[in-house]
C-alpha cells in the first residue's frame, strides 16, 4: 500500500493542484492513501522549518510531499515539492494533472476559507466550554509537581468537566516553567483544559476559582538569627499584601484561597484577608492538614497502627510556629485492643492510651521535629505530605468528602468571638464542612492548660503580624 502525505499552506494554488491530483489517484487505485495537513500561511514558514528538520531534510516553498515507510507517524521518504509529486504519479501511475491557474486560485482560496472556518468553528466549541481557573504560586515548588495529578479529578472537583491551570513562580524562569507545562500537558488527564505560565503579576489571578499558594520563603531554620527572620518576614509580606490586592481587584468573588507551605502560614493568610477586604474572610484557609497528618503518623508509630484508624485530631495556634495538638476528640479504629468491633467501631483514643504524659510532651515535640527531620535528609520541603494536606482541605471544601472533624485555619473574621480569640489574627482552629461550607466547632472544652496554650500563640500570632 501506497502512503503519501501532502502539506502546503492554504492559499497555496500548487498545494491545491496537488490536493486534487492525490483526490484522483485515492478514487482510483485502493491502494493508494493520502493524508492532507493544511497550513495557514503565517504559520507555514515555522511548521516547515521544525518538520525538516526532524527529518533531516531540505525543502523550501509549499507543497512538502513524503512518503511514508510504516504507519502514518512513522519515518517517511521525502518526495519534494509539486513537480516531484507530479513526476511520481506520471511514471508509476500514468496519471497527470491538467487544472488551470484560474482553477487552482480558485481552489487555493476555497481551501484558505475552509480552514478558517474550520478554526472559527473550533473558537465556538472552545468559547463554549467554562472551565474551572485554578491558580497555583510558587510552581515551581516540588509540592506543586506533586500535587498536580491528583489535583485535576473529580475526586477534588465534583461537578466540574474542565479545569484552566494557570502556574506562577516569581522566582523561576519561563523555560523551567514550560517544561513543567509540558510535563502536565503529557499526563493527558481528561479534566485538564489548558495550561499558561508566567513568571510576573501583570495578569495574575484574573477569574480566579482557586488560588493554591506555595510560595513561602522556604523551612524556618532554627540557627536564624533575628535580622534574619525579620528580612524573611518583610520579603514575605510585601508580597502576599500586592498577593492580596490583586485577588481583590482581579479573582471571582466567590474564589477559594488556601495559604500552604512551612513558613509564615499565619501571617501569609492573614495578609492576604486584610489586602483583599471584598472577598469575604471565610474565603481564606491556611491549610492545617498537614501537620494533622503528621500527628497522626507519629501517634500511628507509638501505638502500631495505621495513621489513617485515627481521626479527629485538633491543631490549635500557629500552625507553622507556636501549636498545640489537642485529642479531647481524637479517635480510633481497627484499634487491637480487648474491645473490637465492626469498621465503623471507633473508641476515643484517650481511654486506650496510658500514657498521657508522653502526650503532653514527647508527643508534641516529635510532632515539631517530624518535618524537619523530612526536610534534613531531603533537602527540600515535605512535597508529598503537603500535596496530600491541600487535597484534603479542598475535598472537604468541596463537598468531596466526609464532614468529619477536620483542624484548619481560617482568617480572623471566622473565628472572632470563638474560644475569646483576638480579632485580627488567623489562628488554627478546629472546623466541620458540610456540603461545601465550613463552620467553627464551638463546643469543644477549654480547660485552663489549653486556654493558657491558646493565649501564647494568639500572643505571638500579634507580635509576629506587628512586626511585618
Amino acid at each position: 500500500m501506497a502512503k503519501f502525505v501532502l502539506a502546503g499552506k492554504t492559499d497555496c494554488p500548487y498545494y491545491a493542484k496537488a490536493e486534487l491530483l492525490a483526490d484522483t489517484l485515492q478514487q482510483c487505485l485502493p491502494d493508494f492513501k493520502i493524508h492532507k495537513i493544511s497550513i495557514l500561511p503565517d504559520e507555514w514558514k515555522e511548521w516547515l522549518g521544525a518538520t525538516c528538520e526532524k527529518n533531516n531534510w531540505k525543502h523550501e516553498g509549499s507543497p512538502l510531499v513524503w512518503r511514508e515507510l510504516v504507519e502514518q507517524g512513522g519515518k517517511g521518504m521525502l518526495l519534494g515539492g509539486f513537480n516531484d509529486f507530479l513526476e511520481h504519479c506520471q511514471d508509476y501511475y500514468g496519471i497527470t494533472s491538467d487544472m488551470t491557474t484560474n482553477v487552482m486560485l480558485s481552489v487555493a482560496a476555497e481551501n484558505l476559507e475552509a480552514k478558517m472556518n474550520l478554526i472559527k468553528e473550533e473558537q465556538h466549541r472552545a468559547s463554549l466550554i467554562q472551565p474551572l481557573h485554578v491558580w497555583i504560586t510558587g510552581a515551581l515548588n516540588p509540592t506543586c509537581q506533586v500535587l498536580i495529578p491528583s489535583l485535576l479529578s473529580p475526586e477534588v472537583f465534583p461537578n466540574v468537566s474542565a479545569i484552566s491551570l494557570r502556574l506562577l513562580d516569581l522566582e523561576g524562569n519561563e523555560e523551567q516553567l514550560q517544561s513543567l507545562r509540558l510535563e502536565i500537558e503529557e499526563l493527558a488527564i481528561s479534566m485538564l483544559h489548558q495550561v499558561t505560565t508566567g513568571t510576573d503579576l501583570e495578569r495574575a489571578f484574573r477569574k480566579a476559582d482557586v488560588i493554591l499558594l506555595l510560595d513561602d520563603g522556604g523551612h524556618d531554620g532554627e540557627n536564624e538569627g533575628e535580622e534574619v527572620k525579620k528580612k524573611k518576614v518583610k520579603v514575605i509580606s510585601e508580597r502576599y499584601k500586592e498577593y492580596g490586592q490583586l485577588i481583590d481587584a482581579t479573582a471571582k468573588e466567590t474564589v477559594k484561597v488556601i495559604v500552604s507551605g512551612d513558613s509564615f502560614l499565619n501571617l501569609r493568610c492573614s495578609l492576604l484577608v486584610d489586602s483583599a477586604r471584598s472577598i469575604d474572610s471565610h474565603q481564606f484557609i491556611a491549610a492545617a492538614a498537614q501537620l494533622e497528618n503528621e500527628a497522626k503518623a507519629v501517634l500511628g508509630k507509638k501505638m502500631r497502627m495505621r495513621p489513617s484508624d485515627i481521626t479527629d485530631v485538633i491543631v490549635w495556634g500557629n500552625i507553622s510556629g507556636t501549636f498545640y495538638i489537642d485529642l479531647q476528640r481524637a479517635k480510633v479504629f481497627n484499634h487491637d485492643g480487648p474491645i473490637t468491633g465492626p469498621a465503623f467501631f471507633s473508641q476515643p483514643l484517650l481511654s486506650i492510651f496510658p500514657d498521657r504524659k508522653w502526650l503532653e510532651t514527647d508527643f508534641q515535640h516529635l510532632v515539631r521535629r517530624r518535618r524537619l527531620a523530612v526536610t534534613s535528609k531531603t533537602g527540600q520541603a515535605a512535597a508529598t505530605s503537603a500535596a496530600n494536606g491541600i487535597l484534603t482541605v479542598l475535598k472537604a471544601w468541596n463537598g468531596a468528602s466526609d464532614p468529619d472533624l477536620v483542624s484548619k485555619c481560617d482568617c480572623f473574621g471566622v473565628i472572632l468571638g470563638h474560644y475569646s480569640l483576638p480579632d485580627g489574627i488567623v489562628f488554627s482552629v478546629p472546623l466541620t464542612f458540610t456540603d461545601g461550607k465550613w463552620s467553627v466547632v464551638s463546643e469543644l472544652t477549654v480547660e485552663n492548660e489549653l486556654k493558657y496554650r491558646l493565649e501564647l500563640s494568639a500572643s505571638e500570632l500579634q507580635q509576629v503580624k506587628l512586626n511585618q
